[in-house]
């Protein structure tokens, strides 16, 4: 049997996170940005936490290697991990329907952001404990997933 991690259709749909540890001073976050944005890197979500000296930046776009590489050689440390986008429909209960969905399955969520559409739904990026098991619940209950080229896609927020 075939698991659903093997298939170039289940690869597809994990999404790189590039995250970066940004000292909390003055600056900072709008140097990373400006390398970024001298590289043309175009962040298709992100979110920002507090993390007492520290700041920690979490974001995605279409060229994960290369926005790892700008930040890297910009004096910054990242790191990156897989994450999967969940397709929601905007309105109240709709994450609650998914997050019951999961709990028969002992799944953990570690840490998700969001962002509403145009198109009536909302994205909610998640990090999952064991990201190849929830891509596989996720996709069993019908939920679903985007492939990275679906966040750049209209109708998304311009970061």
């Amino acid at each position: 049997m075939t698991s659903a991690t093997s298939t170039p259709d289940a690869i597809a749909m994990k999404i790189r996170q590039i995250s970066v540890f940004l000292e909390n001073q003055h600056g900072r976050l709008s140097a990373l940005c400006r390398s970024l944005a001298g590289a043309g890197v175009d962040l298709c979500a992100l979110t920002l936490s507090d993390a007492g000296e520290f700041g920690l930046l979490r974001f995605i776009t279409a060229e994960p290697d290369r926005a790892r590489r700008v930040v890297e050689a910009a004096g910054f440390a990242a790191t990156s991990s897989d994450v999967l986008a969940l397709c929601l429909p905007n309105r109240p209960g709709g994450l609650s329907a998914v997050l019951t969905g999961l709990e028969p399955h002992g799944l953990s969520v570690e840490y998700m952001y969001a962002y509403a559409r145009r198109t009536g739904d909302a994205v909610m990026i998640t990090c999952f404990d064991d990201v190849d098991r929830a891509m596989a619940v996720l996709q069993a209950a019908g939920v679903t997933l985007l492939r990275p080229a679906d966040l750049s896609a209209e109708g998304r927020p311009s970061v």
